[in-house]
């Protein structure tokens, strides 16, 4: 049996996050429930109206180009791609074909061939009522952004991973919330394999809209053709579908059937040179990029990289971080500092923000715009359990607080008195109770049943509020229990 190995190359549309439409007025808002609300006689191409490119959706194309190291285009045009759907209310799309804004670039190790400019069709709703089919225009004439690889991708691991580096991105950029569940981003796939150098017969899987699409169709994809060849038999070259239902890729039309789009200058929006937008300036605004953030996490606050990834992936969750690191590094000192250490228990601070602090969130179902506390606050509560001022369970405790009303956790401590119990004869005396009011745990710790202590241990720590550290009341039961 031979040993095939795939080929994939990537479209990437990403609807972008413009006030209005590409060369309408009409709003641009993907929030809006109410069907052909957001339309104007541009976008639903009635005789005689005149496009207007939007130059907001222009720059945000040429902000992807420069973050992915792409070369602006000097000159750039749009063109008609004629093809009828009842989506496309001009039977025609306004897209960009030999001229695109950016040509090149590089994106995680996957070589980009273009990105361009294009307005996005409406929206078919399938209504199993009636049996009939509505459309939607609201989505019409939204900026799209097509981001197109070179055949540089060989999994669908690696696909996925392309496209999740795209998202992070454009959201870092802040041009759209390319949101795949909201259908703000999507992906068409072109996928081919072969035993040799040469490149074999592709199939293009049109309108993956998941990340869980995009692996599962691929990975059906290679199988699909392997077994082709491995019977002797030839890949047709077709466009095909995802069946999500099946888990399968189903044909749609094969190359002889293929659409001929029949290109050419779109006669009412003229051509332009780049030049006229201060590129320069751009490119030195842009903001730290995912790749960037990776590498001064793991080094500036000593986070492995999957801790670094967690956090970057969420940019409104990476600025928390460093805002209360930033807090933390103030408000700790290390009495022998090593070459090299923290200068912070940053671990620490991800630990609580990304578990107790997110846990939370997630239960009341707000953001980081919602909470009550800044992150200074949620700083100095981990800088108090980093100094052993307070347990675990105290801090959690507070937390919580913190969460409810937006009180400063120095005032939480303070008005109720809160702390760690540093008296050992205290802390030894509520021990010796323990071990005197359970028999049973007692002889069963003295038989070899470890689980023992954990009971014993809570017991103690019931008794004093949660005030003693696990570590001590641990170290007093065993020297007492001996």
């Amino acid at each position: 049996m031979s040993e095939y190995k795939p080929t994939i190359g990537l479209e990437v549309h990403a609807e972008l996050s413009t006030r209005t439409k590409m060369f309408c007025d009409s709003l641009n808002d993907p929030s809006e429930e109410h069907p052909n609300v957001n339309v104007c006689p541009v976008c639903l191409g009635h005789p005689g109206a005149l496009p207007v490119p939007n130059k907001e959706a222009i720059v945000d194309v040429i902000k992807m180009g420069l973050a992915t190291g792409g070369e602006i285009n000097p000159e750039s045009k749009f063109d008609r791609k004629n093809y009828f759907y009842p989506d496309l209310p001009k039977a025609y799309q306004i897209s960009q074909s030999n001229q695109p804004l950016v040509l090149g670039g590089n994106l995680r190790g996957v070589k980009i061939n273009h990105i361009h400019l294009e307005e996005d069709a409406g929206k078919l709703v399938h209504d199993d009522a009636s049996g009939g089919t509505l459309v939607d225009y609201n989505r019409s004439s939204v900026p799209l952004m097509e981001l197109v690889t070179e055949p540089d991708i060989h999994s669908a691991d690696d696909a996925v991973a392309f496209m999740k580096e795209v998202q992070l991105v454009l959201r870092y950029l802040g041009v759209s919330d390319a949101d795949l569940e909201r259908g703000q981003m999507r992906a068409d796939a072109n996928i081919s394999i072969s035993a040799t150098d040469e490149l074999g017969t592709r199939a293009e899987i049109k309108n993956l809209n998941s990340f869980r699409a995009v692996f599962s169709a691929i990975n059906y994809e290679i199988k699909r053709q392997t077994e082709i060849l491995e019977k002797g038999e030839i890949v047709h070259q077709e466009t095909r579908g995802w069946d999500e239902a099946r888990q399968k890729t189903t044909s749609q039309r094969s190359k002889e059937e293929a659409q001929d789009y029949r290109y050419f200058p779109e006669p009412d929006v003229p051509p332009f040179k780049t030049d006229v937008f201060d590129i320069e300036k751009m490119r030195r605004e842009l903001p730290e990029l995912p790749d960037a953030k990776r590498e001064r996490f793991t080094e500036e606050y000593c986070l492995a990289y999957a801790q670094a990834e967690l956090l970057i992936v969420e940019p409104d969750l990476a600025e928390f971080f460093e805002e209360a690191g930033s807090e933390l590094s103030e408000l700790t000192t290390i009495d022998e500092p090593q070459m090299g250490a923290p200068s912070a228990n940053y671990p620490l601070l991800l630990n609580y923000l990304t578990s107790d602090l997110r846990g939370l969130m997630n239960e009341a179902g707000v953001g980081f715009a919602e909470l009550k506390f800044n992150p200074e606050h949620f700083a100095h509560l981990v800088a108090f359990v980093n100094q052993g001022k307070l347990t675990s369970r105290q801090a959690k405790d507070i937390l919580k607080k913190m969460f409810d009303t937006g009180a400063d956790p120095e005032d939480i401590v303070r008005d109720e008195s809160i702390g760690v119990a540093t008296d050992l004869g205290e802390v030894e005396a509520v021990v010796m109770a323990v071990i005197a009011e359970n028999h049973a745990a007692v002889a069963d710790y003295k038989k070899g049943k470890t689980a023992s202590m954990q009971f014993l241990i809570g017991k103690a720590m019931g008794a004093l509020k949660g005030r003693a550290k696990p570590d001590m009341l641990k170290d007093l039961f065993e020297k007492n229990l001996r």
